[in-house]
């Protein structure tokens, strides 16, 4: 696996009280990616509040609470060397998998909508799948990074792949449809950006329609509700007809569609999502938290949230063009990854054009795990930006000047 050059600090780098010039080291944030960050979480922040104002299911102030704790995590993160875990593929992948494991142990772990996700620790229900996500790509990228960008052996990308369908296989088992999705995106981006054979991705996925295809045909051959859940099938196919399952995923679409219909052009105005706050939209504050959006802010705040997205997304992959590394490109395609098939997800399923899956809208839905797992991800975005290749004004690592 290739290491990273290291670079050193000079005496001038430092003051006089043996620690970093404060601005050196801002000059290492990131900040447009920051500022177009906060702006969506406090869109984020402001929907989610209207959802749950009336609500006794959801707790506003525990999202405030985590995403307190997430801006914290994101400045550790800022400042910490994401180089140093470029040689773990292994002991990545091991807490990955026990993570993804931890809400089957008896006592802790915790049932909700038919999947085993949830653990309880201290009295606070978290979701270790979500965190998972970061060491999966943090996994991917160490693994894949030591190929240089070209992964031609047929065993070689058929060990690489193998490796990576481990952690999927095991989400599987909750069973968390939704998160198993993200993560099977995240090693697919990550082995196209890894330089892996393109006749070997396309046989890959091949390989998986077909085998979904016999899992759906044995399931029904055993009668239904073996292999696959009948709720997870209804999702999956609801959106082809609604009808399929009219108490079910398909009211649930419906109603997202009637909630995103009613916001028009400019929308009702905040606090006047009816769909929402009279009960007809199931799981707003989460899975259909666009749909909040859209009846409370029309088409035009919709279509500010986009521009949002897309600003941050572009700020992202820019960091990922000045990456110290391969491993550091890899962390950041990987994120990427998981974020545009969330938003592209999500904002699909509210619309009826996408399967409903539960997949949560990054910065946007209510969830402590999920915002906790965003920032983190933000985090190690400006790690890379900050350890980047040496600035024109001789400023990196941390605000150490080069050599």
């Amino acid at each position: 696996m290739p290491i990273a050059p290291r670079m050193h600090a000079t005496p001038s780098s430092r003051s006089g009280s043996g620690g970093f010039r404060l601005v050196d080291t801002l000059r290492t944030l990131s900040a447009p990616l920051v500022l177009a960050t906060l702006i969506l979480v406090s869109y984020g922040l402001l929907i989610v509040w209207s959802a749950t104002v009336d609500s006794s299911e959801y707790n506003f102030n525990r999202q405030l609470l985590f995403t307190g704790i997430g801006l914290v995590l994101m400045l550790v993160i800022w400042r910490f060397d994401y180089t140093r875990l470029s040689h773990f593929a292994y002991p990545l992948f091991a807490v990955c998998v026990v993570l993804i494991l931890l809400p089957l142990l008896p006592f802790i772990g915790q049932s909700i909508n038919g999947a085993r996700s949830w653990v309880v620790l201290f009295g606070q229900q978290l979701q270790p799948g979500e965190l998972a996500k970061i060491f999966y790509i943090l996994f991917a990228a160490s693994l894949i990074a030591r190929y240089k960008g070209r992964i031609e052996s047929g065993t070689e990308y058929f060990k690489c792949l193998a490796l990576l369908m481990v952690p999927i296989f095991c989400i599987l088992l909750q069973p968390d449809l939704g998160t198993g999705m993200v993560l099977f995106v995240i090693g697919m981006v990550a082995l196209f950006a890894g330089g892996a054979n393109r006749r070997w991705l396309i046989i890959t996925m091949a390989i998986i329609i077909v085998l979904l295809v016999l899992v759906w045909l044995l399931d029904s051959a055993l009668g239904g509700d073996v292999l696959i859940k009948q709720y997870q099938m209804n999702r999956l196919l609801v959106f082809i007809d609604p009808n399929l399952d009219p108490g079910g995923a398909g009211y649930n679409l419906r109603q997202a569609q009637i909630a995103i219909g009613s916001g028009g052009f400019a929308g009702k105005g905040l606090g006047n999502a009816t769909q929402s706050t009279l009960g007809f939209l199931p799981e707003a504050p989460t899975d259909f938290i666009f749909c909040v959006l859209a009846e409370q802010f029309g088409f035009l705040g919709s279509l500010a949230l986009i521009v949002l997205y897309a600003v941050v997304m572009f700020l992202v992959l820019r960091v990922a063009f000045n990456s110290y590394d391969f491993f550091g490109t890899l962390v950041l395609i990987g994120i990427l990854g998981m974020w545009i098939f969330q938003i592209f997800e999500n904002i699909g399923m509210n619309l009826g054009l996408m399967p409903i899956t539960g997949i949560p809208l990054p910065f946007m839905s209510f969830g402590s795990s999920f915002m906790l797992v965003n920032f983190i991800a933000l985090g190690f975005a400006l790690s890379i930006w900050a350890h980047r290749a040496p600035l024109k004004s001789g400023v990196s690592r941390g605000g150490m000047k080069v050599q």
